[in-house]
């Protein structure tokens, strides 16, 4: 095996995987297979409260029942909260992050965007958030199917929030910190977590480890324009009949498929992705309208 290459997917269980997440499951697995890479999964279960019960379970399931298998041990972000305080505390020990005190509505006072209020403060530790100081703002990086993505100055210079107030770990902190421990090398995922991309490579330049490369998948949206999530009610997809709609799949993936797909075993259908599987086919655009309707997948 290939082991340059190593990609992952890295739901969070806040509900069943739907057609939109099916998406980024099933890019990120061909980018990786095609290159004789490890697809890895990663459970990102950060934020307790919009969590459901059984989601992560019922998410690998789902992901087995459709065919996919993944290289090594599923990791989950609840087992891993004293790596991410430990690195915290070093970065607050170096002042390259501090405690802020401000709140929701002082941002939205400020025009949306944090300011810096706290950051010569020396705020205490209770009822305060850790915010990192930016040192390496990112104002473009490039994706591999769609070039140069430009990020608004403002929130490039940000200091952004790496732990709650609520106590809660930060998704850009957590992210980094698991795609380095793991070895990533490249990102495979929707369109919809592009802006967080600059926030993460400035974290990482600030760590003085090179990042990895980013590859953004185009949105599945309804016929209003809405993306297909989770937040959206979007319907989980089907474990029992998982054909028809991985074959929907990779028609919004740009494939076409050949007349007797339709008869092909799950593996049968992969390998044949796999070996077909092109970037250049890819859909241009970052929000693509699925066929399916929000209460038909």
């Amino acid at each position: 095996m290939n082991t340059q290459y190593i990609g992952r997917f890295a739901p969070s269980p806040s509900g069943p995987l739907h057609f939109g997440s099916l998406i980024a499951a099933l890019g990120s697995y061909l980018q990786a297979k095609s290159q004789q890479g490890q697809w890895l999964v990663r459970i990102e279960d950060l934020d307790p409260p919009r969590e459901v019960e059984g989601a992560s379970a019922l998410i690998l399931q789902t992901l087995e029942d459709f065919g996919f298998e993944w290289d090594n041990e599923v990791i989950y972000q609840s087992q891993r909260h004293h790596i991410y305080q430990n690195k915290i505390e070093e970065l607050l020990l170096k002042n390259q992050a501090y405690y802020c005190q401000c709140s929701r509505k002082r941002i939205k006072e400020d025009g949306g965007f944090y300011l810096g209020h706290c950051k010569d403060k020396q705020c205490a530790k209770i009822d305060s958030a850790v915010r990192l100081v930016m040192t390496h703002p990112i104002e473009a990086f490039e994706d591999i199917k769609h070039g140069t993505i430009h990020i608004p100055q403002q929130l490039a210079k940000e200091d952004f929030i790496i732990k709650r107030r609520d106590g809660l770990f930060a998704y850009n902190l957590a992210v980094v910190l698991d795609d380095i421990e793991q070895g990533i090398t490249e990102v495979v995922r929707g369109a919809d977590l592009i802006e967080p991309t600059g926030r993460q490579i400035s974290l990482y330049r600030q760590l003085n480890i090179k990042e990895v490369s980013y590859l953004h998948l185009p949105l599945a949206v309804d016929n209003l324009g809405k993306k297909l999530s989770k937040q959206n009610h979007a319907p989980a997809i089907d474990n029992n009949n998982p054909i028809p709609t991985l074959l929907a799949a990779l028609v919004f993936l740009g494939f076409v498929l050949p007349g007797d797909i339709q008869q092909a075993t799950l593996n049968e259908i992969f390998q044949w992705a796999i070996k077909n599987w092109q970037l250049k086919q890819l859909p241009v655009g970052l929000e693509i309208t699925t066929p399916f309707s929000s209460s038909s997948i």
